[in-house]
């Protein structure tokens, strides 16, 4: 069974003007979202700046985001590390607080072997008893996850149950539905502009960042696509691609603060090192916004 099918959004965590977090604010984009009809929401992974939360702040936003949602929807929470320990120190906090799934990225840093990954994730996997996506993004963490370990761990551990697949790499994709054809799992998209693509390869959806700005429309993109109306998935996925490439002019989660802060959603800055946008970005998100008439 899915732990969801459809679109998830990986939710930013809003910040106050001293940098902590504006719970208030969380729990008013959580509402949106579910509103406009997300399958799933994603907490304190990548684009909810994980890596800056310190560990108490962390489990404290799960905490506070699982108790808000209240069943409404499935919350997967990002408690991946480049350590082994933390990786499962947080997982089982995720899980005493409620969260449906944990997302686990691929150890950084480390750039540890493909037994190392199968290990890491194994050893975290056997730790808890909620399901776990893997999460494939060579590009933040400087190792691929390679389609034979995704396999391995998909069948030695019940509960590793899909993977995020951030890699780009679409032949590799089709491999690991090959690899893992028959087995209780499933495959995410983790770039937006992949959905459909992924989807064709028998993905179940993708854990979004532009769903913080055109949710319903990318709801309905994986809608249409699992209902079988191809031609209206690719129609959207066509017409929100610039949308989606310039949420990504700087490095995420800097260009969808951005655009909400535009869209009068008042979310907050970042914690360094992430920094304000360039001003000649914010102009072009600007005018994509307008031309989406996202914004006035």
């Amino acid at each position: 069974m899915s732990i969801f099918e459809g679109v998830a959004t990986a939710l930013i965590t809003p910040f106050n003007e001293d940098e902590s977090v504006n719970f208030g604010k969380m729990n008013e984009l959580i509402d949106r979202q579910i509103d406009d009809g997300v399958d799933a929401l994603v907490i304190a992974a990548t684009t909810g700046e994980g890596a800056t939360l310190t560990e108490e702040e962390h489990i404290k936003v799960i905490t506070e985001a699982v108790k808000h949602i209240n069943g409404r929807v499935p919350v997967i929470a990002g408690t991946g590390s480049n350590c082994t320990r933390t990786a499962i120190d947080l997982s089982k906090k995720a899980e005493a607080a409620g969260a449906d799934a944990v997302l686990l990225v691929s150890p950084y840093y480390n750039k540890a072997t493909q037994e190392g990954l199968y290990e890491h994730f194994g050893d975290t996997a056997a730790a808890i008893k909620i399901p776990a996506i893997l999460y494939n993004i060579k590009s933040r963490t400087g190792v691929n996850i390679d389609p034979p370990t995704i396999a391995r761990l998909a069948k030695d551990y019940p509960n590793i149950k899909a993977v995020k697949e951030a890699s780009g790499n679409i032949s590799d994709i089709g491999t690991i539905a090959s690899l893992t054809e028959g087995l209780d799992f499933d495959i995410y998209s983790g770039n937006d502009d992949e959905v459909v693509p992924i989807c064709s390869l028998g993905g179940k959806g993708v854990i979004s960042v532009a769903s913080h700005v055109i949710p319903k429309q990318m709801h309905d993109m994986v809608r249409a696509f699992l209902d079988g109306d191809t031609k209206k998935a690719l129609h959207i996925q066509n017409k929100y691609l610039e949308l989606m490439h310039t949420l990504f002019i700087e490095v995420n989660p800097i260009p969808v603060k951005e655009a909400l802060n535009m869209m009068g959603y008042n979310v907050g800055g970042y914690r360094k090192p992430m920094t304000p946008m360039s001003e000649a970005h914010r102009e072009i998100l600007r005018q994509v916004l307008r031309k989406y008439e996202l914004i006035k």
